[in-house]
């Protein structure tokens, strides 16, 4: 979405830059769109509670306003709808709405290509799945790479303000579904043990789809927020630039063209009057 859609969708009276600190909009639709689109079945439960699967269900979304912890939106892709889940990701209830858009697009592309796609597991071997490519844009936008401990690679903004971790080694396939002991980990705030937003995502999450957070994360237009609902945080570490109506454009040659052809055409000179400086001739008096 550019910035002038996401005004019209989304409003605000700031922009808010770098991004990744822009909190929520607490709008879910945005989110939600780009699977509604493909004719998902959307339902509620009693607690308004939404629930989107796929015509075949093997792709289930969930979002959870009312739900036991703070992930708000999870959404679980399976290999058999009865089996467990072949990977999942969460976003939590504070991340910029826009992060989610962004994966629940690249989703509903993956899903109209079929199970090769949305179900494709990185593979370090393969050239189009290798993880790396998951992060390849934050490197390309000054992300720095680290090592912060043993086990764990991450990459951070110039600013430190938001990361991206990738563990190694095995991990417990149910706890990266319901806790932030993931394969990705991706934050923003002051502290990764107490980040202002997270995202994470399973160990067969398509790359595919993490890269398409990756860009619209590192992505450095500003997005549009309400300045009396961003948080508190937002005010110290981001940038916050009034939302302005735009100027209008400078006419092209063709519109000056334009206009010059919708002018009514000029009157011949001999019909136009004329007024001169110069004293007229006396005119005859009347005769005597």
């Amino acid at each position: 979405m550019s910035l002038d859609d996401d005004l019209r969708t989304i409003g605000g009276d700031v922009y808010v830059s770098p991004r990744y600190l822009a909190g929520t909009t607490a709008i879910g639709d945005p989110g939600l769109a780009p699977l509604r689109d493909l004719g998902w079945d959307l339902e509620h439960d009693d607690l308004c509670n939404a629930y989107l699967n796929a015509p075949d269900r093997k792709v289930r979304l969930g979002y959870l306003p009312e739900g036991e912890d703070d992930g708000l939106w999870r959404i679980n892709a399976y290999k058999d709808p009865f089996g467990p889940p072949a990977w999942g990701v969460c976003f939590n209830d504070s991340c910029p709405t826009e992060f989610v858009r962004a994966f629940t697009t690249a989703l509903a592309q993956a899903y109209e290509q079929g199970p090769d796609a949305y179900l494709a597991a990185p593979d370090p071997g393969n050239r189009d799945r290798d993880p790396f490519l998951a992060v390849v844009p934050l490197i390309q936008r000054g992300w720095q790479i680290d090592h912060p401990r043993w086990g764990v690679f991450a990459i951070q903004s110039a600013d430190g303000l938001a990361g991206l971790e990738f563990t190694t080694g095995d991990l417990d396939p149910e706890a990266e579904l319901t806790t932030r002991d993931a394969r990705w980990h991706l934050w923003a705030g002051t502290s990764i043990d107490r980040p202002a937003w997270y995202a994470t995502a399973s160990t067969d999450t398509p790359v595919a789809l993490l890269r398409a957070v990756t860009e619209c994360v590192s992505d450095p237009a500003p997005l549009p927020r309400w300045r009396e609902e961003t948080f508190s945080y937002v005010e110290g570490m981001a940038q916050l630039t009034p939302v302005l109506p735009p100027r209008p454009t400078a006419p092209t040659p063709l519109d000056i063209q334009r206009a010059a052809s919708r002018r009514p055409a000029a009157l011949p000179a001999s019909s136009v009057s004329r007024w001169s400086t110069t004293s007229r001739p006396a005119l005859p008096g009347p005769r005597r």
